[in-house]
């Protein structure tokens, strides 16, 4: 992997975002790019701040609160840019006052991975995970995204989700092309099958292409629902598993991966979810 871009509101600057990145590019030596999306439609204040405002004071106050916004989304980029250089990772930055859902979509044209945190908004008003802003990401996004929680917790193990679909394959190449290194962790393959019998979909053709990869990959097979059984089986676990998954493709939804199964995940697992597009 070559190029990291980090999705960043530096109005509400996610640390964890910030330490998800800075970890994984010193794992695979990658460029960081931090685009810093100031939206000129997003601030920090709210309209009902300006009601009591006599008119003839309105603009400088429209103002002051603009300049206030301003120094803080550049003492932002300032933290991200020092949190790179203590680590000596190169950094670029980028700084955007387009719409924020149009301008990360055109970054992620040119981008390996693009990090964003789960509970990313872009505006002042508070939003259910995954928000909006979220959902309509990942229907455009032409990269590979890692959705991380809120909280950094160093990655320990790799879990990648099969269901014998092709999304949930392109999902486990696309990592194994991004995060050649990370093959070096324990990996779990995990297949939850709603009936019997009770074995994995091309078994033979999955495996061998697996082993090249990830030689030490290990394989469980679970009966029952799948999105209760991932998470079910997940919260057991102490380690903290960066979870791979295939993401709902343009003309056809895997039975797992619909809006449904990613949006479990995010809500219900503290998890980074490496999610790809099989466009």
């Amino acid at each position: 992997m070559k190029k990291i871009i980090v999705a960043i509101d530096g109005l509400k600057f996610s640390h964890s975002t910030t330490n998800y990145a800075i970890h994984l590019a010193k794992q695979t030596y990658a460029h960081v790019v931090g685009v810093f999306l100031d939206d000129f439609s997003y601030h920090s204040y709210r309209v009902y701040e300006l009601a009591n405002v006599p008119v003839d004071e309105l603009q400088e106050k429209i103002d002051y609160l603009g300049e206030r916004d301003a120094r803080k989304r550049e003492a932002a980029a300032e933290e991200f840019r020092e949190a790179c250089n203590s680590a000596n990772l190169p950094c670029t930055i980028h700084h955007s006052k387009n719409f924020a859902l149009n301008e990360l979509l055109h970054e992620s044209v040119y981008a390996d991975l693009l990090i964003i945190n789960r509970k990313e908004t872009f505006s002042h008003f508070d939003d259910s995970i995954p928000s909006t802003f979220i959902k309509d990401l990942m229907a455009g996004v032409q990269c590979p995204v890692l959705v991380v929680p809120n909280s950094f917790k160093k990655i320990e193990e790799i879990m990648l989700l099969y269901d014998g679909k092709p999304s949930s394959v392109y999902a486990i190449k696309m990592f194994g092309y991004i995060f050649p290194l990370l093959n070096k962790l324990d990996t779990e393959v995990l297949f939850v099958n709603e009936e019997s019998p009770m074995y994995l979909p091309d078994n033979k053709l999955v495996k061998e292409f697996i082993r090249l990869h990830i030689p030490n990959a290990t394989y469980t097979v679970l009966k029952g629902a799948p999105q209760d059984e991932i998470i079910r089986y997940c919260k057991e676990r102490t380690k903290n598993k960066m979870i791979v998954l295939g993401a709902y493709s343009r003309g056809t939804v895997s039975r797992w991966f619909q809006h449904s199964m990613a949006d479990a995940l995010m809500q219900q697992l503290d998890n980074p979810l490496f999610i790809a597009h099989n466009k």
